[in-house]
C-alpha cells in the first residue's frame, strides 16, 4: 500500500491509515499488556517507509528496538510469522528503521535543549506549578526582558532576571501591576525545585533545530526520532511540558500546507495522561489550540494512553484515527471508560463495541480510521499486523554506535554559554557598584580636602596669634630691659661722667671758638667768647647726653 499505512485485518478487509488523512490525529488506547506498544511500533514503521519522519517518546525503553531489524531467532518470531500470514502480509520481513536518539539529560541520546525564551511564561508556569498571581509576575519578567534586550537562555538567566525584578519591584508595580517580592521569592523557590528535577539540563544552547528531526535518510525513509523518557518519567511535569513545547515549536515554525498527500511529521505522545493531569484551564486551551490548528501544518498527533477518559473531550473530538485495545471493566471508572470508548466509534451492526472491548485478545483492537473521503470507517475488530523491527530495547553498545554514526553528529553534545541576561545584569550591577564606590570616594576626598583646609586655616590663625603674643612678650621684655639698664648704678655713673665730660669739653671747645672769632686779647673777644662759650657748652652738653 503506497498511499496508506496498513495496520491489520478486520472485518475481512485491510484496515489502513490513509496518508492524506493521517494529519487528522489519532488515539491508541488500552490497558497495560494488551499490545499498544506493538501497534505503535507498526504504525511508526509505516510512516518511516512512506517517507514521513516521526517523533516518539520511549517511556519503557522498548521503542529503541525500532533501530534494529527483528530476528528469526527471537522468541516472538513464530507468533509474528503466523500473524503476518493470517493478516495477508505475504511480503512481510524483518527490517530496521533510521533512528535518531534524543535525551533531555544527554545520557542515552543527543541532548535536547530549549531556551527559556522559547519555552515562554505559560509553559514555564505550568512546569513550576505557579498560581495565577505568580504566573502574572513571571509574564511581567518576560516582558521586561524583551523590552530591555535581556536574552533568557538558561535557568541562571531567569534566576538573575527574577532577582532584578525584586530589586525594581516598586517601579514595576507602578508600570505593570503588582509585583511583590513575596511572589518573586515563590517563583525562585519553584525554580530551585525545577533544577532538582533536572530542568537545568533542558534549558540552554545550542537549542534544538527542528530541521534535524524532520528529515529523511538517503533511501527516502523518514527519520524516527526516539526520546529516551524512562528517566524523564520521574519528572512528569518536565516530560509533559517538553512535549507540549515541541508541539508548539512545530506549530510556530512550520508553514501552512493544508492537506498534503502525506504528513510532514507524525508525533506520538506516549503516557498522554501526564499532559492533561492537573493542567490549568489556560494550558488546556493551549493544547486544544495546537492540536486543532497544527493539522494545517501537516503534523499528525497521536496520543497513547491506557484510558480514553484521560483525553479531554475537546481534544478527543479532534482524533479521527482510533485504535482501541482491550479495557478491563473491573472498577466503575473502567466501566465508564468502556462506555465512553464505545460511544466514540462509528457504529457497526456486526460489532457489539461495549462487549468486544472487554473480550479483545492481545494483538487485537477495535479500529476506526478515516476513509479517503474523510468519514470515519465503521468500527471493526482487527488483528494487528506484526512489527518488522525488534520488539525490545537495543543494547547500550548498539545505542552508542547508532548515536555516533547518525546524521546529527556532535552538534548538540557540548553546551554553549554565551552572554545573556545573567552576564548583562551582573555587569550592570558591577558598574553600579563601581560608580557608587567612586562617588563615595569622591565625596570622601572632598570632605577630606575641606577638613584639611579648615585645619590649615585654624593652624595659621593660631600661629599668627602665637606670633603676635610672642612679639608682645618680646616688646615688653625689651622695655623692661631698658628700664632695668637705665636704673642700674653703673648706668647712672656713666651718665654723670658723660655729662661732666661733655661739660668740660664743651667749655674748652667754646673757648677755642671764641678765641678764633673774637681774638684772644680783646675784652670784647673775651666778653664775646664767654657768651659764645656758654652757648656752645650748653649745646654740646645736650648732645652728649
Amino acid at each position: 500500500m503506497t498511499d496508506a499505512i496498513f495496520i491489520g485485518l478486520g472485518g475481512g478487509k485491510p484496515q489502513a491509515i490513509e496518508l492524506r488523512r493521517a494529519n487528522r490525529h489519532g488515539l491508541i488506547a488500552g490497558a497495560t499488556g494488551t499490545g499498544k506498544t506493538v501497534t505503535l511500533q507498526g504504525i511508526v514503521e509505516g510512516f518511516s517507509a512512506a517517507g514521513v519522519p516521526s517523533f516518539v517518546s520511549d517511556v519503557k525503553g522498548d521503542l529503541s528496538g525500532l533501530a534494529m531489524a527483528g530476528s528469526p531467532m527471537g522468541k516472538m518470531h513464530a507468533t509474528f510469522a503466523a500473524r503476518a500470514a493470517e493478516v495477508g502480509e505475504t511480503d512481510w520481513a524483518y527490517r530496521d528503521n533510521p533512528v535518531q536518539f534524543w535525551d533531555l539529560f544527554g545520557e542515552q541520546g543527543h541532548p535536547v535543549r530549549a531556551t527559556v525564551s522559547e519555552m515562554g511564561p505559560l509553559l514555564l508556569a505550568r512546569l513550576m506549578a505557579l498560581n495565577e498571581v505568580q504566573e502574572g509576575v513571571l509574564t511581567i519578567a518576560f516582558h521586561l526582558a524583551d523590552k530591555e534586550g535581556l536574552l533568557l537562555l538558561d535557568l541562571d538567566d531567569l534566576q538573575a532576571l527574577l532577582a532584578h525584578c525584586a530589586e525594581r519591584a516598586d517601579e514595576l508595580t507602578t508600570t505593570y501591576g503588582n509585583v511583590s517580592k513575596q511572589s518573586v521569592g515563590a517563583i525562585q523557590r519553584s525554580l530551585l525545585q525545577l533544577r532538582s528535577q533536572g530542568g537545568e539540563h533542558f534549558f540552554g544552547e545550542p537549542a534544538l533545530e527542528l530541521a534535524d528531526m524532520i528529515r529523511t535518510d538517503d533511501s527516502g525513509r523518514g527519520i524516527v526520532n526516539v526520546l529516551a523518557a524512562d528517566k524523564l518519567m520521574a519528572s512528569p511535569k518536565l516530560y509533559a511540558t517538553f512535549l507540549l513545547w515541541l508541539l508548539s515549536e512545530l506549530f510556530e515554525q512550520l508553514p501552512e500546507v493544508g492537506d498534503p498527500d502525506k504528513p510532514v511529521m507524525a508525533f506520538f505522545f506516549d503516557e498522554a495522561h501526564l499532559l492533561f493531569s492537573e493542567a490549568p484551564d489556560a494550558l488546556l486551551e493551549k493544547i486544544e489550540q495546537v492540536v486543532r490548528l497544527i493539522r494545517s501544518k501537516g503534523v499528525g498527533v497521536y496520543f497513547i494512553t491506557q484510558n480514553p477518559l484521560d483525553i479531554p473531550d475537546k481534544v478527543a473530538g479532534q482524533l479521527g484515527n482510533r485504535v482501541q485495545h482491550a479495557l478491563r471493566a473491573f472498577t466503575p471508572r473502567d466501566q465508564a471508560a468502556v462506555r465512553a470508548a464505545a460511544e466514540t466509534f462509528r457504529a457497526n451492526p456486526g460489532v457489539d463495541v461495549a462487549t468486544a472491548i472487554t473480550e479483545l485478545k492481545v494483538g487485537e483492537a477495535l479500529v476506526s480510521l478515516l476513509q479517503p473521503d474523510g468519514a470515519p470507517s465503521p468500527v471493526e475488530r482487527t488483528l494487528i499486523k506484526p512489527p518488522q523491527s525488534r520488539v525490545g530495547p537495543v543494547t547500550p553498545e548498539e545505542r552508542r554506535t547508532l548515536i555516533q554514526t547518525d546524521a546529527v553528529g556532535d552538534k548538540y553534545d557540548t553546551a554553549v554559554d554565551r552572554e545573556s541576561a545573567e552576564e548583562i545584569l551582573a555587569a550592570k550591577t558591577q558598574e553600579a557598584a563601581a560608580a557608587a564606590a567612586a562617588a563615595r570616594a569622591s565625596d570622601d576626598a572632598e570632605k577630606a580636602a575641606a577638613l584639611k583646609a579648615k585645619d590649615d586655616a585654624r593652624a595659621a590663625k593660631e600661629a599668627a596669634r602665637a606670633q603676635a603674643a610672642q612679639a608682645k612678650v618680646d616688646a615688653q621684655a625689651q622695655r623692661a630691659a631698658e628700664r632695668e639698664q637705665a636704673n642700674s648704678p653703673w648706668s647712672k655713673a656713666m651718665t654723670s661722667a658723660t655729662r661732666a665730660a661733655s661739660s668740660s669739653i664743651g667749655r674748652q671747645v667754646a673757648n677755642e671758638i671764641g678765641k678764633q672769632v673774637f681774638g684772644a686779647g680783646s675784652r670784647r673777644s673775651s666778653s664775646g667768647g664767654g657768651l659764645v662759650g656758654t652757648v656752645l657748652r650748653s649745646v654740646l652738653g645736650n648732645l652728649m647726653r
